[in-house]
């Protein structure tokens, strides 16, 4: 029989054996992702009824409703010092888990072997932030580094509002206060419209999962302050297309406007399995906002982004294409692998070459192993 019991057993179990995630799913056996590949728990087995049962135990009253309401629920819990991500949903009627297992401890970019000029986001006043990707991509641990950093080295007032809280900050040189979606607060942008009357100086948003939290996402940079927030679309020029597009025709053109005027910065990640086995490694592409790339978005022409982007180094700039040699040059990932994954395979190996023709490959950062990083 699979109770509560066996359910806190497998979250030891994960930590035990490197895993990132675990599905539970109704009349099925537990499988735990392991250097991103699903592995089958054979020895374990979960029906439909016992897993309502550990949903009923594991969620509080007002998730509950929520997931009586909405089908699904996301929710954060701590077991023996470690802490886990778990979204509870109906598959066919019946109940499934969904289970990440989160960093205890925050980690440097260099630590996330993550690019050195992300460190610039920790030193803006005010505007709009974006980390993009795949669920599982790395995005959350990104922005926690990014967070801390601040949070060490700024006075600032920090208001986060999450779904769930996945990383726990304490007050160190800042201030911060994390809001729960369905514990603290009902929706994010009424959330984030509520911050403002806060004093806040940096606000972080789980997610822009709707129209009306990009609005006041925007109208928070708007008014001076800094803002982080996360969007799952696969590259930097999708994530503007992205939030544009969310917005009626007739909005458009002043969304454009806006949305130049405040957005400075966006990343994309993806993790890849690294070549020698054993963890992944992310790749990262970045774009800063300058002058001419904020024209491109007033005037709606996206696709020139990607050019000024390959001339943009100095600007800390960084294209998928330059992300992937340099992985192949530190012997991450495999070229044949890198090449497949670029958009531009002629670029990808021309910056390779270079690289090359520089001299033996320097030494990798530490890699992490467990999936959100």
């Amino acid at each position: 029989m699979f109770t509560k019991a066996q359910f806190e057993l497998l979250l030891q179990r994960m930590l035990e054996r490197g895993a990132s995630d675990l599905h539970l799913s109704s009349d099925e056996h537990p499988f735990m992702r392991m250097d991103g590949k699903l592995v089958k728990q054979e020895d374990l087995y979960s029906t439909a009824a016992e897993l309502e049962q550990v949903a009923e135990q594991v969620l509080n009253p007002n998730q509950r409703l929520v997931f009586q309401d909405q089908h699904h629920v996301d929710i954060a819990i701590s077991q023996g010092g470690e802490r886990y991500r778990v979204n509870v949903y109906r598959d066919r009627g019946n109940v499934s888990f969904a289970i990440r297992l989160l960093d205890n401890e925050f980690r440097s970019l260099e630590e996330l072997n993550l690019p050195p000029q992300l460190d610039k986001f920790t030193q803006l006043q005010d505007g709009l932030v974006l980390v993009t990707g795949p669920t599982g991509s790395g995005k959350s641990t990104t922005l926690a580094s990014v967070i801390d950093k601040i949070n060490r080295t700024r006075s600032d007032h920090i208001i986060t509002v999450e779904d769930p809280i996945e990383y726990v900050h304490s007050n160190k040189q800042s201030l911060i206060h994390q809001r729960e979606l369905h514990t603290d607060v009902q929706t994010f942008d009424g959330a984030v419209r509520a911050a403002l009357r806060e004093d806040p100086d940096v606000m972080l948003i789980g997610e822009m999962r709707d129209v009306e939290t990009i609005r006041a996402a925007i109208t928070a940079a708007e008014t001076g302050h800094l803002v982080f927030s996360t969007l799952h679309t696969g590259d930097c020029v999708g994530a503007i297309d992205r939030v544009i597009g969310v917005f009626n025709a007739d909005e458009q053109l002043a969304i454009r406007q806006q949305l130049s005027m405040v957005l400075r910065a966006v990343v994309a990640q993806h993790l890849l399995p690294v070549a020698s086995g054993g963890g992944r490694v992310p790749l990262t592409e970045v774009l800063f906002v300058t002058s001419a790339v904020a024209n491109l978005i007033r005037t709606s022409k996206p696709s020139q982004i990607y050019s000024l982007m390959e001339i943009g180094s100095a600007e800390g700039m960084l294209t998928v294409e330059y992300a992937l040699a340099d992985l192949v040059f530190k012997n991450m990932i495999l070229e044949d692998d890198a090449r497949r994954l670029a958009r531009d395979p002629s670029a990808m190996m021309s910056r390779l070459q270079r690289l090359r023709g520089m001299g033996p490959a320097g030494s990798s950062f530490g890699i992490p192993t467990r999936g959100d990083r």
